[in-house]
């Protein structure tokens, strides 16, 4: 599975992050397309497993919600939330499978896969490594231009670490002495 995306009209230089938010029982999903300096929310929401199910049913499942995703949106890049290793380690660990399945997903469909910790996506996103919660939420919304906050939590720490991702794109392309080309502009 090489799913490739064609580019629209006037828009070659897109650039389709698909960003998770991994669990067991609900993982989180962000699309974003980055063509120049814009950003633009896609799509977003969160996949969801009975915690009836088995554990390999439910990574099962995850897979497969993942894998619908590429095949569907066709994006570039993955970038991927590292689990918060405190005082529950059970907890990292069934976060660390679900991460895992996220990052065979995309390696399956032969896309490089980035992951960011909780802090570097507050700071890139807030400009503070410790920002709360909704502060993170209310400046998703802001700089993808939605209406409200995204639902559920997930889908908004998706989007975050989506933001995050792009923002580390922009940081290497400047360091690497490119400068960001504007809406319209030939390479």
């Amino acid at each position: 599975m090489t799913p490739r995306r064609k580019a629209a009209a006037g828009a070659s230089d897109e650039l389709v992050i698909l960003a998770i938010d991994p669990g067991l029982r609900v993982t989180g999903f962000g699309l974003v397309a980055k063509t120049g300096e814009t950003l633009k929310a896609l799509d977003f929401g969160a996949l969801t497993m009975s915690g009836d199910l088995p554990l390999p049913e439910r990574l099962r499942t995850l897979f497969e919600g993942l894998e619908e995703l590429i095949l569907r949106w066709c994006p570039a890049e993955v970038a991927v939330e590292a689990p918060f290793v405190a005082a529950n380690k059970q907890v990292a660990v069934a976060v660390g499978e679900a991460r895992a399945v996220a990052m065979l997903a995309a390696a399956q469909a032969g896309l490089p896969v980035f992951s960011y910790s909780p802090a570097e996506i507050k700071q890139a996103v807030t400009g503070y490594g410790r920002g709360e919660k909704r502060q993170v939420q209310e400046m998703v919304r802001l700089q993808l231009g939605l209406e409200a906050i995204p639902e559920p939590d997930d889908a908004a720490d998706a989007l975050a670490t989506a933001l995050c991702h792009a923002a580390h794109r922009r940081a290497a392309a400047l360091l690497a002495g490119e400068r960001p080309r504007r809406r319209g502009e030939s390479p």
